[in-house]
C-alpha cells in the first residue's frame, strides 16, 4: 500500500474537529487510507456501497450514527444517503468530542441537496486525489511549500526524459491502473470505471434526463486540457442547452471528475480573460478519453503539452492540499497574450508562478509570462519556475528558475 501524504492532515483533524471528511474521486483509495486510519486509531469501518448496510443506516439514521457513542465511527462513501447528514449534526452537537465521526465520499457533499448547511462549523474537508507522483517515489514532496521558501532551487540533473514524463502523464494516478499490464488494460479499466459512474454515482448527485451525454462531454473536456471553457461552443458541439450544459459541468465538478483552474485577477490595470482552463482530475483519465498513446504524444505537440500542463498542475494542487503554505492554484492571461499556467498565490498576498513547458530547452519567450508578474507584483512575486523536459536546475532571470519537471517531487522532498 502506497503511504498518502494527506494522512497526516486527516490524524491531526480528527484530533480537535468532530467530523472529518475525507473528499476524492471514486477509486482514489480513500477507503483504503479510512480502514488504515482505523487499523491503527480505532473505530469501525462501514461502507454504504455495501447493500445490507445501506438498507440499516437508510431505515434508521439516528440509530446507525449513535454507533458512534463509543467508538469513533468510518462512513465510506456517506453522500449516497444525504439523511446521514443530518443525524450526525444531531449527534454531534449533543455530543461534541472530537474525531467521532470520519466520512469518506465521492462526491462534493456540500453541493448535494438538503447537505449544504447541515455540518457547517463542524467538519474539516480533506481532499485526496489520484496518487501524486512523490507518493509513488514514496517521498512527501515539498516543492510548493519550497517556492515560497527563502532557498535557491538546487538538484543534481534530472534522470527522466520527456518520454518519461509523458509515459507518467498518460498513466495517472488511479491506484488500480498502476497495477494493470499495458495501454489495453488499463483501458479496460477505465472503461468499466466511467460506466460505474455513470449507472449509479451520478445518480446520488442528481437526476440526469440524458446520461449518454455524459461520455461525450468527458471525451470533449478531455479534448480541451488547458484550453479555455467556452460554454457556448461546448453546448452547439454537444448540441445541448447552455442550462443544461453548466449543470452538467457541476455534477462533473461535484463528482471530483472536472477541476476547471480559475483565471487569477490582481489588480494589474489590465484586461484579463475571465473563463476557466479546463482539466479533468487526473491525466490518465484524460488520456484515456483522447486516445492519447505514447506514441502520438512524442509526435504531436499538440497532444504533449496540454497533457504535461495538466499533469504539472495535478501534482501542484495535490501537494497544495496538505502542504503548510496551503496556496490556492490560479492561471493569468491577459487579452494581449501574456500568460502564466499556474499562479500560487498565500493568504498573505505572496506569488509564486509556473510555466509548464514540453521542450528540453528553453528560450528567452519561455520566461515573458513570470516576467510580467515579477514586474507588476514587485516584492509580492516570491519565485517564478519555468518547469521543462531537460535535465539540469538553471537560473533565468531574477528570482526566476528553470527546473526539470520532476523538481515537483524532488526539490525539498522527505523520505
Amino acid at each position: 500500500m502506497w503511504r498518502r501524504n494527506a494522512e497526516s492532515a486527516v490524524r491531526a483533524a480528527l484530533e480537535d474537529t468532530r467530523v472529518v471528511f475525507l473528499a476524492g474521486p471514486r477509486q482514489c483509495g480513500k477507503s483504503t487510507l479510512a480502514q488504515a486510519i482505523a487499523a491503527t486509531l480505532g473505530g469501525r469501518y462501514l461502507t454504504l456501497d455495501d447493500a445490507a448496510v445501506f438498507d440499516q443506516a437508510r431505515a434508521d439514521p439516528n440509530a446507525f450514527v449513535a454507533q458512534s457513542r463509543d467508538q469513533r465511527l468510518i462512513i465510506d462513501e456517506a453522500q449516497r444517503l444525504p439523511e446521514l447528514f443530518h443525524a450526525i449534526k444531531r449527534n454531534v452537537d449533543a455530543d461534541p468530542r472530537p474525531g467521532r465521526f470520519l466520512l469518506t465520499g465521492s462526491a462534493n457533499f456540500l453541493v448535494l441537496p438538503r447537505v449544504s448547511e447541515s455540518l457547517a462549523g463542524r467538519v474539516e474537508v480533506i481532499s485526496l486525489a489520484t496518487l501524486s507522483q512523490g507518493e509513488l517515489e514514496g517521498v512527501r514532496e515539498g516543492f510548493v511549500d519550497a517556492l515560497f521558501g527563502p532557498d535557491d532551487p538546487a538538484l543534481p540533473p534530472s534522470p527522466l526524459h520527456r518520454d518519461d514524463y509523458i509515459r507518467r502523464a498518460i498513466t495517472g494516478g488511479y491506484p488500480e491502473v498502476l497495477g494493470r499490464s499495458g495501454p489495453a488494460r488499463r483501458a479496460r479499466w477505465f472503461g468499466s470505471y466511467l460506466t460505474t459512474l455513470i449507472q449509479r454515482d451520478l445518480r446520488d448527485v442528481a437526476a440526469i434526463d440524458h446520461t449518454a451525454a455524459i461520455p461525450a462531454l468527458l471525451r470533449l473536456l478531455a479534448a480541451r486540457t488547458a484550453g479555455l471553457a467556452n460554454v457556448l461552443d461546448i453546448s452547439r458541439e454537444l448540441r445541448l442547452p447552455n442550462t443544461t450544459l453548466t449543470r452538467y459541468l457541476g455534477i462533473l465538478e461535484a463528482l471530483y471528475l472536472l477541476e476547471p483552474l480559475r483565471p487569477w485577477s490582481p489588480n494589474l490595470n489590465t484586461r484579463l480573460t475571465r473563463s476557466p482552463k479546463l482539466f479533468l482530475t487526473d491525466t490518465g483519465l484524460s488520456a484515456y478519453l483522447t486516445a492519447a498513446t505514447e506514441e502520438r504524444a512524442a509526435r504531436f505537440p499538440e497532444v504533449s503539452g496540454p497533457l504535461l500542463e495538466a499533469f504539472a498542475l495535478g501534482e501542484v494542487r495535490r501537494q497544495a492540499a496538505w502542504s503548510d503554505s496551503q496556496p490556492t492554484p490560479w492561471f493569468f492571461r491577459t487579452h494581449a497574450g501574456v500568460e502564466v499556467d499556474i499562479v500560487l498565490e498565500q493568504l498573505d498576498g505572496r506569488v509564486a508562478a509556473i510555466e509548464v513547458k514540453a521542450a528540453a530547452r528553453l528560450d528567452q519567450r519561455d520566461t515573458r509570462g513570470l516576467e510580467f508578474l515579477r514586474e507588476k507584483l514587485k516584492a509580492r512575486f516570491v519565485r517564478g519556475v519555468v518547469l521543462y523536459t531537460g535535465e539540469q536546475v538553471l537560473p533565468a532571470g531574477d528570482r526566476i528558475w528553470a527546473m526539470p519537471i520532476d523538481a515537483l517531487w524532488r526539490w525539498q522532498a522527505v523520505v
